[in-house]
């Protein structure tokens, strides 16, 4: 049964860059596109980034494009997702999930992780 766990988020400083990862257990998901999620205080879930199996290609929602980059490690079965000049706006918890197929197309299809909060303060 697939699990995901993400880490690597905390306090951050406006402008600050931080790291996050999701490792994958029970189920290879090198078939897979695979998603960052943001849950931010008061709004709802959204997608911030996108990667296709193969991780050709890669997209991002239009606020964080040019500041986050979304990589992954099939062999590992981990995400990353790169976060610099980090902006206010950038605060929330943090999931990752794969969707249906190897393209970003559609919902997530797997189940939700605990999430890693990002928090942005000065």
């Amino acid at each position: 049964q697939l699990q995901l766990v993400e880490s690597g988020g905390g306090l951050v400083q406006p402008g600050g860059s931080l790291r996050l990862s999701c490792v994958a257990s029970g189920s290879p998901l090198d078939a897979y596109a695979v998603g960052w999620f943001r849950q931010a205080p008061g709004k709802e879930l959204e997608e911030v980034s996108c990667i296709t199996s193969s991780g050709a290609r890669t997209n991002y929602e239009d606020s964080v494009k040019g500041r986050l980059t979304m990589s992954r490690d099939n062999a590992k079965n981990a995400f990353y997702l790169r976060m610099m000049n980090v902006r206010l706006e950038d605060a929330g918890v943090y999931y990752c999930n794969r969707f249906g197929g190897s393209n970003c197309i559609g919902s997530p299809f797997g189940p939700w992780g605990q999430g890693t909060e990002v928090t942005v303060s000065s």
